[in-house]
């Protein structure tokens, strides 16, 4: 019993002592490398931070060394720029010094320039104004003055002697062309003129106005058949060839003497087809003229118009309401006789050159036709129209003084048409075709204006 009890215990023992063996063995293989390789590392680690630790106490040992340094380091640096600071400061007074001269001269050089200019510019305006005032006083002088009839009267005069002193000689002045054509044109025109005039002489004064309808309705013809027109100026074409055309075309409709005129038209070159119809418009005037002049109311019938054109130039839409081709022919014939009958009575030749006008306008201005017209009466008379503004009816000396100082400038008989213009304020404003005498105390004034300094 007691050796099974022993036997029980000893294999316990070997048992126990085989586990202890592999625990050991187990601890030798594997745990006491781990073992090893953390103390080795807490070593390591107690190693370093006895080295940091000696590292901290020689730090700690030389701080105030190191801050002695750092201090005397800190006033070196300090005192250099300082220095520097200063001589900066040196350097920036000077730069600002010079920029102080710098600007103040150029602050003081605009400104003198300012100055300057707005010096000009005041002595401008006080001349001006000076100037404006000093025209505006001569006015008011001048107007106070001509207020007198007789003081009036000597502005003329004076304009008078001076235009007279002008004129020591006498010119010539070309007759006007009442169309306005060009040089081919024009002496077509002188030829058939000229055969008109021929023709004329054979026929009564009161055939004058049926010859002057014809040569009316011949104009609006050629004006509304521009192929024929075109065929009838066309240089290509023979004369002759032309002539024959008209006499077939026209022969059992026109009387011998339009149907002459025409063919003399036909034969000559013209410059534009457009120059045929108002060539023969002008001739049914010129027709309608002559038989004023067999009246002996040449001069009446010329003043007329004159006046009639004046009427015109002063009323715009009147001009506009007989010059309106869209309007009925008879309404504008209807407004212009109306205009004639209140206007008072004027010659029955006078009124058949305005009806005659306003039948043959087609898109022109009827103040134009009668001006025109009035020149080509007053040529016809073998003078030349002076228009004459002034600011009081003329006397007969004046006018007489006027008209013979005018007949020796430009050597031709001078027909005055006087209006009176307040406006003028003194003195004389002459038209003389395209010339213009301008006298007249308003444009001395006027100029006075212009010139004064802007």
């Amino acid at each position: 019993m007691h050796y099974g009890i022993l036997a029980e215990t000893w294999s316990t023992f070997v048992g126990q002592l085989v586990g202890f063996a592999l625990i050991a063995w187990l601890f030798i293989k594997y745990a006491l490398p781990l073992l090893r390789g953390m103390v080795a590392k807490q070593q390591e680690a107690i190693r370093v931070a006895l080295a940091e630790s000696e590292a901290a106490a020689a730090k700690l040992a030389n701080s105030d060394a190191t801050s002695a340094k750092a201090v005397a380091d800190a006033k070196v640096e300090g005192a250099r720029m300082v220095e520097g600071a200063q001589a900066d400061s040196v350097r920036i007074a000077e730069q600002l010094g010079e920029q102080a001269v710098a600007d103040a001269d150029r602050i003081k050089a605009q400104g003198v320039s300012q100055i300057e200019s707005l010096r000009a510019q005041q002595i401008r305006a006080l001349r001006s104004q000076l100037g404006a005032d000093a025209v505006a006083r001569a006015e008011e002088i001048v107007r106070a003055y001509v207020a007198d009839p007789a003081a009036l009267a000597g502005t003329v005069d004076r304009y008078l002697d001076e235009l007279d002193a002008m004129a020591p000689a006498p010119a010539t002045l070309g007759a006007a062309d009442p169309l306005e054509l060009r040089a081919t044109s024009r002496a077509a025109l002188a030829a058939v003129t000229a055969k008109f005039e021929a023709v004329s002489n054979t026929v009564g004064t009161d055939e004058l106005r049926g010859l002057a309808d014809e040569l009316a309705a011949i104009a609006k013809l050629l004006r509304a058949e521009a192929t024929l027109t075109k065929v009838l100026v066309s240089p290509a074409d023979d004369a002759a060839a032309k002539t024959a055309l008209v006499s077939r075309l026209f022969g059992s409709q026109l009387g011998p003497k339009p149907l002459e005129l025409l063919q003399t038209a036909a034969a000559h070159r013209w410059s534009s087809d457009k120059d045929l119809a108002p060539a023969f418009a002008y001739l049914a005037q010129l027709a309608l003229l002559v038989r004023a002049e067999r009246l002996e109311a040449g001069e009446r019938v010329e003043n007329e118009l004159f006046r009639f054109g004046r009427i015109l130039d002063g009323s715009p839409e009147l001009s506009q309401l007989l010059s309106d081709h869209g309007r009925a022919l008879d309404g504008r014939i209807a407004l212009l006789n109306d205009l004639l009958t209140r206007g008072g009575s004027v010659h029955e030749v006078t009124r058949e050159l305005l009806e005659q006008i306003v039948d043959l306008l087609h898109g022109g201005r009827i103040d134009l036709e009668v001006n025109a017209l009035a020149e080509v009466a007053v040529t016809r008379r073998g003078e030349l129209v002076a228009e004459v503004k002034s600011a009081a009816p003329l006397t007969d000396a004046q006018s007489t003084r006027l008209g013979t100082i005018l007949a020796r400038i430009y050597g031709h008989p001078i027909a005055l048409k006087s209006d009176v213009a307040p406006e003028v304020l003194g003195g004389l404003h002459i038209t003389v075709a395209d010339e213009v005498i301008d006298g007249a105390i308003a444009s001395r004034l006027a100029a006075a204006r212009l010139g004064l300094p802007d």
